[in-house]
């Protein structure tokens, strides 16, 4: 059943695309309902920024389907873009909850900076699992090397690599003599080449490390911080 008491007959799911773009309309206004119940004090603020972050992710999903056609991408763009698919959904949700339970300005700026490196960390993680994770997490292995996605594993390959290696990445996926099996292996091969998996835990660390230290910054008693980096090591599935 969708939210809001929305009768779900009205949203097959065998209305295929339109009834996907159907769907998620009536959960925006939804989302809008919801904001609707808030303390009238903070709406305004509140609206800014919910709309914002809505914009934000948007933005950063036009990103990612103009990466497909691109021919070249940065790590520099790469990170901008993640930061708006990924990152500012998560910081939204955080400020939004920091604004309602009263947190000063500053504390809210922290908040909101903790959720976007957690964010980013997430989304490098998630690059990092495609390639080298377990397919008991409940993602196919490969699929991103399959689909010639350009990941972090991949850009920051290309930027690495010698001509001959970046030949590879650039074509494997497309090869039709080659069987998915053989392309994973394939790609996976220049990227342990070049230490590719351990720049990208490198990375990852950097930002899960950068999350942390705000959320020790921030004015209130460490207790009531406790609860947030337990968050933020369950979403990265770390036990300390």
């Amino acid at each position: 059943m969708l939210p809001c008491g929305a009768d779900d007959r009205r949203y097959s799911p065998n209305g295929g695309e339109n009834a996907a773009i159907l769907s998620g309309d009536a959960m925006l206004i939804c989302a809008y309902r919801l904001l609707a119940e808030v303390p009238e004090a903070h709406l305004p603020q509140l609206l800014r920024v919910f709309n914002e972050m809505s914009l934000q992710v948007c933005e950063g999903q036009q990103y990612d389907m103009d990466f497909e056609s691109k021919p070249k991408v940065s790590v520099v763009d790469y990170m901008h873009m993640i930061e708006l698919k990924t990152s500012v959904l998560l910081a939204g949700a955080t400020a939004i909850g920091a604004i309602l339970g009263g947190a000063p300005e500053e504390d809210c700026r922290k908040l909101r900076r903790f959720a976007i490196e957690l964010g980013l960390a997430f989304q490098l993680q998630d690059d990092l699992l495609d390639s080298y994770g377990d397919e008991r997490l409940g993602k196919a292995i490969g699929g991103d090397i399959l689909e010639g996605k350009k990941t972090y594993l991949m850009i920051t390959a290309m930027s690495h690599a010698d001509e001959s290696d970046r030949e590879i990445l650039r074509t494997t996926a497309k090869n039709p003599a080659l069987t998915d099996a053989e392309k994973i292996v394939a790609v996976k091969a220049v990227y342990d080449r070049y230490d590719i998996p351990r720049l990208t835990e490198q990375q990852i660390s950097v930002r899960f490390d950068r999350a942390l230290a705000l959320l020790d910054e921030l004015a209130v008693d460490p207790s009531r911080i406790a609860p947030l980096k337990d968050f933020a090591r369950s979403l990265m599935g770390r036990t300390r």
